[in-house]
């Protein structure tokens, strides 16, 4: 009873650290989207000129730091709790970017952002009760599956920026490439908190983040922070829950507590989705 209890306590901890990670990171997202927007292009091909170009800027390094407090934050939640707990309160974060962006550019949230923030609320309710059923880190995963799922998300990565360049839609292919290998990251984290030799995957954390880091950059001077961003928290979030049971083995539980975690995981994945969809009737963003 006693080790439950810690277990219970821990996975709480890890939740409030989540949720202000996810506040942290999703905020950093629109300061960066309003820096890097007003910056000369960037671009890959130049890779230590754009470095400069953002590291100087004063606006995006606040941005920057506020994302690397957030980051500290959510790989302590990780050592505490399961990939999939932690992943699914930051997958809410987008609605803290949702009404973030409305707020700064000064409208209303549409039909699409206010059911997902509806439903992404409601799924993290249920993800709250369902801790009642208890929390399992699971078997953490063979090293050869977890490299095979990371060599799928690249690939899809570079079909995504192919795609988005043949059908003029680079701003949300960056989005979308951007969230793929920030799950890289995301997933990579978790696998190194283990130690021992999994401390090597601190190779996929390093080039996860710098990578989805750069696509973001990029995205943000064609698109909006709502529809770069969203997409790229939606991609983050959704492939880590999944990787949690299908890749690292961490079981979800039986009965009435394990339809809840099942839901909750569905309703902040459809919420995110509502949220990446612009509405019809809301002015895009030109930046």
């Amino acid at each position: 009873m006693i080790v439950a209890s810690d277990v219970s306590t821990q996975s709480g901890l890890a939740l409030v650290l989540a949720f202000a990670s996810t506040v942290l990171i999703n905020v950093a997202y629109l300061r960066q989207h309003d820096a890097a927007a007003a910056l000369p292009a960037l671009s890959l091909r130049r890779p230590l000129h754009s470095a400069h170009v953002l590291l100087t800027d004063r606006s995006w390094l606040k941005g920057f730091a506020l994302e690397s407090a957030g980051f500290a934050l959510y790989v302590a939640a990780l050592a505490l709790a399961p990939l999939a707990l932690v992943q699914s309160i930051a997958a809410g974060g987008i609605g803290v970017l949702a009404f973030a962006s409305a707020r700064v550019s000064r409208r209303q949230l549409g039909r699409h952002e206010l059911g997902g923030v509806l439903i992404s609320t409601l799924g993290l309710l249920a993800l709250a009760v369902s801790l009642a059923g208890g929390t399992d880190e699971g078997s953490g995963g063979t090293t050869r599956g977890i490299l095979l799922w990371f060599g799928a998300t690249a690939g899809a990565a570079l079909i995504a920026l192919a795609l988005g360049r043949r059908f003029g839609q680079l701003a949300v292919a960056e989005g979308l490439a951007g969230g793929l290998l920030f799950s890289i990251g995301d997933i990579s984290v978790k696998v190194a908190t283990q130690g021992g030799a999994r401390y090597a995957f601190a190779i996929g954390v390093i080039a996860g983040y710098s990578l989805g880091t750069a696509l973001l950059q990029l995205g943000y001077q064609k698109g909006g922070a709502l529809t770069v961003a969203g997409l790229a928290t939606l991609v983050t979030n959704a492939l880590p829950i999944a990787a949690g049971a299908v890749v690292l083995g961490e079981p979800v539980p039986s009965g009435v507590f394990g339809a809840l975690r099942l839901f909750a995981f569905a309703a902040v994945t459809i919420g995110a989705v509502l949220l990446a969809r612009p509405d019809s009737a809301r002015p895009t963003s030109s930046a």
